[in-house]
């Protein structure tokens, strides 16, 4: 938040004035949940933010694909459902978990500055990915990443990883697996820089849909959080996502498919990357449009467009209808 957007928002809550924050139990979620109430803080003198701890579906099952839970609804549900009761005020999520369908009467109502959007390799013999030795057990739980690591190096033998940040991390350190790919940001917010091996340039590795974001999720009819939430937003990072999300959207897939997506903004333009692949890397779809940042929502939905022309719609429907 710039300075002048602090000095406008920061006035005085009410006497008891608090807002109450759902977040997943993990600890990066818990970083993420106490940052945002930090900000928060700042912005509202006096504001009371509790936080209250929910445990998701993705939460109660730590092994497999999350393909077999029932895709990215499984971080959310339960979230969702404590907002619509009133339970909650606001949620704080990892954007690359929300699904492009929220609940009803619910929306994002902001989307901070965003973080290392890339992925990043973290090995027990601190080298990168190409200095993996042929063999080499590399942990994801993400089709996304199966797909374009088998790309890179298909020498390499792809491991189920699931747990939070700190559990994949030990298993890199107990030798499960020799690597991981996690996500850049979440080793930052976490302390875990040093750990980083190799940030994976997008052009190789590219990233999730809204990944290094967090999603501020509120009840649209709430104005007292929407209004408190709005201080914290970005307006690029709200462009970039916008146009991601607009690629999932058209696309419409859920999670049995590879999908990437990730949007710059460099010199006044808004540039949009797309891939869907096979997770075998047997085939792989890309695609890049550029066009003004106002069009972000029509950038990615036309990008969904030439993906699908492409090819990539018998990519999805072949999956989807094996089960990945």
């Amino acid at each position: 938040m710039s300075a002048a957007q602090s000095s406008s928002a920061a006035q005085s809550s009410p006497a008891g004035a608090s807002i109450v924050i759902g977040t997943r139990g993990s600890a990066l979620a818990r970083w993420q949940a106490a940052e945002i109430g930090r900000l928060l803080r700042l912005a509202q003198p006096g504001l009371e933010v509790i936080e209250r701890i929910i445990v998701t579906a993705g939460d109660r099952s730590q092994t497999g694909p999350v393909v077999d839970l029932g895709g990215k609804s499984v971080w959310v549900d339960e979230i969702e459902d404590a907002l619509s009761s009133g339970a909650v005020d606001l949620a704080v999520h990892s954007m690359k978990d929300v699904p492009t369908d929220l609940a009803a009467g619910l929306k994002i109502v902001a989307v901070p500055k965003r973080a290392d959007p890339r992925d990043a390799i973290v090995s027990r013999a601190g080298v990168g990915l190409d200095a993996l030795p042929a063999g080499s057990r590399v942990g994801t739980s993400s089709l996304r990443r199966v797909c374009q690591l088998r790309a890179a190096r298909g020498d390499l033998a792809i491991e189920i990883l699931r747990g939070n940040v700190d559990t994949r991390l030990r298993k890199v350190a107990e030798g499960v697996v020799d690597a991981a790919v996690l996500a850049s940001a979440g080793l930052d917010r976490l302390g875990f820089s040093a750990r980083i091996a190799e940030r994976l340039d997008p052009a190789r590795m590219l990233p999730a849909i809204g990944q290094g974001a967090l999603a501020l999720e509120a009840r649209a009819d709430d104005a007292r959080v929407v209004a408190l939430c709005r201080g914290l937003s970005d307006p690029a990072a709200e462009t970039t996502v916008a146009a991601e999300r607009a690629l999932l959207a058209g696309l419409g897939v859920g999670c049995r498919t590879p999908v990437a997506g990730y949007a710059t903004l460099t010199d006044g333009r808004l540039t949009v990357a797309g891939l869907v692949g096979r997770p075998d890397a047997s085939e792989m779809i890309a695609e890049t449009v550029v066009g003004a940042p106002n069009r972000a929502v029509d950038l990615g939905a036309d990008l969904a467009r030439r993906l699908l022309s492409r090819g990539a719609d018998r990519i999805l429907r072949e999956l989807e209808s094996q089960g990945a």
